[in-house]
């Protein structure tokens, strides 16, 4: 089982040293010296919690904190913020721009280790993350969607599923399969950041299972895009023999051998414009009908309902 990731950043080589030092037998500690080095790290390897220097040479700690929380797929990372200082008020900044926790340098190494534990240990409690695409899992898509309707906003929820996704598992195996499922996480947040990050929610059902909580205005150009995205990137999920012939060969659902193109995307869309909800539940099955139905084309599609009340 691989060790959780915990980012260190301060310009400070001796701190990171003491805390590389501190965290290296429960976690892989990740190192950077400045604020893009940082932001590049994390963009590139996710890691589960970010030890984050208050003060640093290009970008201080809270503009750091204050990017995090604008990414979709950094908005629930925990964030613990180091500073040299002990003033209440850059304490109290740092966390409105988005710190989880604060400890003052010098600090007691222990101390940091029950600190970064216990920010992990709540975070994967919070937000049970999906372990393939670090995306909020069933718990938190519920609570995001009960929290809208309590709010009395009014939201879009798009379904998205994989087409004839069990045919690439059986042939390539469950590695091939995992691409397939990240590369659509990854489309998913780029679309997602182009189009508005803030009032958007994603979050990863399991398997090749994805919902987005958007605005309604959004969501049909959000859709569409999702899938040109997808479907430009399908023919790489085959090998060059099997891209080449348009097809993989291999048994169906009902064990009968079959061939199978280029796998597709389904998307269910509902939302509450014209209609209230009662229960998450009503949600889910109104959406799943309608992914299930877009699954019946051929090529990737999304259906949206536009039905009343």
């Amino acid at each position: 089982m691989s060790k959780p990731k915990v980012l260190v950043v301060d310009d400070d080589r001796d701190i990171v040293e003491i805390i590389e030092v501190t965290l290296e037998e429960e976690f892989e500690v990740l190192k950077a010296y400045c604020g893009r080095e940082a932001l590049s790290i994390v963009q590139d390897s996710h890691p589960d919690l970010i030890v984050l220097d208050y003060m640093l040479p290009d970008i201080d700690g809270p503009s750091i904190c204050r990017r995090l929380r604008e990414d979709i797929l950094t908005l629930y990372t925990p964030v613990l913020m180091l500073t040299g200082k002990g003033e209440v008020e850059d304490k109290v900044y740092g966390l409105e721009t988005g710190a989880d926790d604060y400890m003052v340098k010098p600090f007691s190494p222990p101390e940091l280790l029950a600190r970064v534990r216990m920010l992990i240990r709540r975070a994967h409690i919070q937000l049970d993350a999906n372990s393939l695409t670090r995306l909020p899992g069933n718990v938190s898509i519920t609570k995001e969607l009960e929290k809208r309707m309590r709010k009395k906003e009014k939201f879009s929820v798009l379904y998205l599923d994989i087409d004839n996704f069990k045919a690439i598992n059986d042939y390539y195996g469950f590695e091939r399969g995992n691409d397939v499922i990240k590369t659509l996480a990854r489309i998913i947040l780029d679309v997602i950041q182009k189009y508005e990050n803030i009032h958007s929610f994603v979050g990863h059902i399991g398997g090749d299972d994805f919902v987005i909580i958007t605005l309604p205005e959004k969501a049909e150009s959000i859709a569409q895009e999702i899938i040109d995205c997808f479907d430009r990137n399908a023919p790489q999920f085959f090998d060059v023999r099997d891209r080449e012939r348009g097809f993989i060969e291999t048994l169906d659902r009902t064990g009968k051998k079959r061939r199978f193109s280029f796998p597709t995307l389904s998307i269910g869309i509902i939302d509450n414009v014209n209609r209230e909800f009662e229960h998450v539940a009503e949600i889910s099955s109104r959406g799943t009908e309608l992914k299930e139905y877009a699954k019946k084309f051929p090529q990737s599609k999304y259906v949206f309902d536009r039905r009343r009340q």
